[in-house]
């Protein structure tokens, strides 16, 4: 900023602040993108493992070592972006064409071919998932960094940061709510044509996957016709040493990414294990469907009022409120497993109603912790400025896009060796099947999925309060100095 950012109209916003239509349009975007993302975070384990048979520890094995690849992927594409100059600005060119090969790779990876064997599927699996990650990196590094880039610090920031975060909520809730509907419906209908058996679920994600994809490429395309770049922050030309240095030196930018990672795994695990808990402990592949409902909207509901909160509390308070709202249910989740409640009914209605209420807890904090970290990332990028002397959205938010996808990759490891410890059996033939298990496995698995994102969310929480220091204070006497 500085003598760079005389005014907003220098930061690609109009002085009066954002039109509405960009806004909207910023938030189609979120949608699109995250649901791509949201159907392979948590449903690229259960179609590989349970549909296809491939062993659980492989796909944890290659989700883990993509990511690891990713930490060298993600910070290089924000120097890339940073350095790129076009007559349709910096990042809605990577955006756009990030977007159609990655809806491309998405199809691919759900639509394995019926005669690859098992050695096949390992490789196709292998290839087509760093695939999808480098193309999600083209577009996702660029669509946050626009954040910081055409907005100031304060209300114009954390309300766009709250549309996007809770646009991006509705885009995650989409795939999780409806894939494990849609796909049976489809398969069914495909399969019964050809006499063949119904419950093979290979078919629908792949028509689903295509779905998914279609309405990823409009989305974006919607977001980069509207979202204009209304000038261009000047950035100024550094190596790539010197930018990795700025980032490595920017110690609340650092901050903030090793707590998404803690607070992003939490929840991941758990959303990976959920469908295997109502599964085989509840019994109902549409009870977790209908949870993840609302699990949904209690997440999307926090996230749209999340300005409110803010109102009434600074950003390290509702940090904590936000991670005991989900501890208290990941609590409560787990004492109703452990006390039967979920396989119990009463007068003909399942008992394991009563866990919409911990679900709301982990939700909404959830949704509310979303936001606010968007926000400090934000914030670290002014501060990173005001003690480096250089300005790097792109670069420091490829790190949010890196730890989140770091975030998933160590919570499908986890998941795939948490199926495998606590002994869980599943059909090998990609059927429907459903496969009574042991006592010990049952509460293996709710433990799995509960006491391990507690220990995650309190080591998050105590590393946040200890080394985050950009208070509301600390950020206006900042902003008073750049200026």
């Amino acid at each position: 900023m500085g003598e760079n950012s005389q005014d907003n109209t220098q930061n690609g916003a109009p002085a009066g602040g954002l039109q509405k239509k960009t806004k909207i349009a910023y938030g189609v975007g979120a949608v699109g993108k995250d649901m791509v993302y949201m159907l392979v975070a948590s449903y690229i384990l259960y179609y590989y493992n349970s549909v296809l048979g491939v062993s659980s520890v492989f796909i944890g094995t290659v989700l883990m070592v993509a990511r690891v690849f990713d930490a060298f992927n993600d910070p290089i594409m924000g120097i890339v972006v940073a350095k790129t100059r076009s007559r349709w600005g910096r990042f809605r060119p990577w955006i756009f064409s990030g977007t159609v090969l990655n809806a491309v790779v998405l199809y691919a990876m759900f639509a394995v071919p019926e005669s690859m064997g098992a050695g096949g599927m390992k490789v196709f699996l292998t290839v087509t998932y760093f695939l999808w990650g480098i193309t999600y990196t083209l577009m996702d590094i660029p669509y946050w960094s626009m954040i910081p880039a055409i907005t100031e610090p304060g209300k114009e920031r954390e309300n766009l940061s709250a549309l996007a975060r809770s646009c991006a909520g509705v885009g995650s809730a989409i795939p999780t709510v409806l894939t494990m509907i849609v796909v049976p419906a489809i398969s069914g209908a495909a399969l019964a044509a050809d006499k063949l058996k119904i419950t093979d679920y290979r078919i629908g994600f792949k028509w689903w996957a295509l779905l998914v994809a279609v309405v990823f490429v409009i989305s974006e395309a919607i977001c980069v016709a509207n979202v204009k770049e209304k000038g261009d922050t000047v950035v100024e030309s550094h190596g790539i040493g010197e930018m990795f240095h700025s980032l490595v030196t920017n110690d609340q930018a650092l901050a903030v990414v090793i707590t998404i990672v803690l607070v992003n795994s939490a929840l991941y695990i758990t959303s990976n294990l959920l469908i295997y808990f109502f599964t085989y402990d509840i019994g109902s592949e549409s009870g977790y469907a209908l949870f993840s409902a609302f699990g949904g909207g209690a997440q999307i509901l926090a996230m749209m009022l999340f300005p409110l909160f803010r109102k009434n509390m600074s950003k390290r308070k509702l940090f904590v409120h936000s991670v005991v709202y989900e501890i208290v249910g990941y609590v409560m989740l787990l004492a109703c497993s452990l006390a039967g409640v979920t396989r119990m009914t009463v007068g003909g209605v399942p008992c394991w109603y009563v866990l919409f209420i911990p679900g709301l807890l982990v939700f909404a904090g959830s949704g509310l912790l979303n936001v606010l970290i968007t926000v400090c990332l934000a914030d670290s990028i002014d501060y990173g400025e005001y003690k480096n002397g250089q300005r790097d959205e792109s670069v420091i938010c490829s790190m949010q896009t890196f730890v989140v996808k770091l975030a998933s990759g160590v919570a499908v490891f986890f998941a795939g060796l948490a199926i495998k410890w606590v002994g869980l059996i599943q059909p090998a033939d990609g059927t429907s099947e459903v496969i009574e298990q042991s006592t010990g496995t049952l509460m293996g698995l709710s433990m799995m999925m509960t006491v391990v994102p507690i220990v995650l969310l309190i080591i998050g929480l105590v590393f946040f309060i200890r080394k985050y220091k950009l208070t509301e204070e600390r950020m206006q006497e900042i902003m008073t100095k750049l200026r």
